[in-house]
Formats: structure tokens, sequence, C-alpha cells
């Protein structure tokens, strides 16, 4: 016989992974502001291995609009500024000898609806997952009940359920709706 509570707190692990997901994609998504996600994925090739960005530099934002990497080895300048060159991020390194600016433009309306779209797409996969989470806890309770569930458990049990689907479901709405309005903010 399945364990309730173990199972139900299986189903809430794999929601918060759906969420967490979601949190980190929508971090990368570019919307007119300097933030850390952007080059947090960018591998630069550092005595022949490849390391992340941040252990070869620096990484500051100046303001709001500019991302400011100061690279420790003055030698290994040129490496950072291909990695970012051959990252997916869409922005020409500026650089002066010592430190390379990133300054991210400002997005144009049409833009910043592409942006909004691509993050809804990312959140409906993540409702889907939240669903896909909730079906197969219900599968799991109701193979149960012929293992020797009683049907009362097996009932408070979906309620439950559905009780921490709605809640994550929420949560990824109210991501949506944040992300949304930073995006759509001039």
């Amino acid at each position: 016989m399945i364990d309730v509570k173990e199972t139900l707190s299986d189903g809430s692990e794999r929601m918060e992974m759906a969420v967490m997901f979601l949190e980190d994609q929508l971090a990368k998504i570019r919307a007119g502001r300097a933030n850390f996600a952007l080059v947090d994925g960018i591998k630069v090739d550092s005595y022949g291995s490849m390391v992340p960005l941040n252990q070869v530099a620096t990484v500051t934002i100046p303001d709001a609009r500019t991302i400011a990497i100061k690279p420790w080895d003055k030698n290994g300048i040129k490496k950072v500024e291909k990695a970012i060159m051959d990252s997916e991020i869409g922005i020409t390194p500026e650089n002066n000898g010592e430190i390379i600016r990133l300054c991210i433009p400002q997005p144009t309306e049409e833009r910043r609806r592409d942006l909004t779209k691509q993050c809804n797409k990312i959140g409906e996969k993540a409702k889907i997952e939240v669903r896909n989470v909730r079906s197969d806890i219900k599968s799991k309770l109701s193979k149960a009940i012929k293992d020797g569930l009683s049907e009362d458990e097996e009932k408070i049990a979906e309620e439950d359920l559905q009780e921490m689907h709605d809640k994550f479901m929420k949560k990824i709405d109210t991501l949506l709706e944040e992300k949304n309005k930073e995006i759509m903010t001039v």
C-alpha cells in the first residue's frame, strides 16, 4: 500500500521543481534591464577548460542598463569577449582594454510584446508540468484503492492534491504577471 503523505510530498516537490524551472527561465529573459542572470550561462575557455564567466572575471552592474565585466587576467579579455559573442544573449560587448561593457538596449514595443509571449509560453510549459504531476498522483491514488486504500482517504488526498495544484498554479501566474509587468514597463 502506498504512503499517501509521501506521495503528496513527492508531488509537491515535483510541482516546486516546475516553478523553479520557470523562475530560472524567466530570469534569463532580457527585459531592458541589466541582470546577472543574462551572463550566468556563459562559459569561458580558461587554460584549456570551459569555466563559468564569474570564475574568471568580476561581474558588476554599475547602472540599470549596463553590465561591466572585468577579467582577473588581462590576457583573458579576448577569450571573455569571444565567449560573450558566441553566447545567445545577443549583445555586442564594448572593450576598453580592461573592462568589457554590455549595454542593454531599450526594447521596442513590438519586442516587448514578443518577450511577453515568450514568457507566457514558458509559463504554459510549467503549468503543463504541474498538471501532469497532478494527473500522475491522481492515478497513483486511484490504483492504491485496489491495494487497500480507503475511498475516504483517497478523496481527502485528492482534495489536498487539488489545493496543492491550485497553489502552484497561482504561484506560476504571479511570476508571469510580475515578469510581464517588468517587460512592459518602459
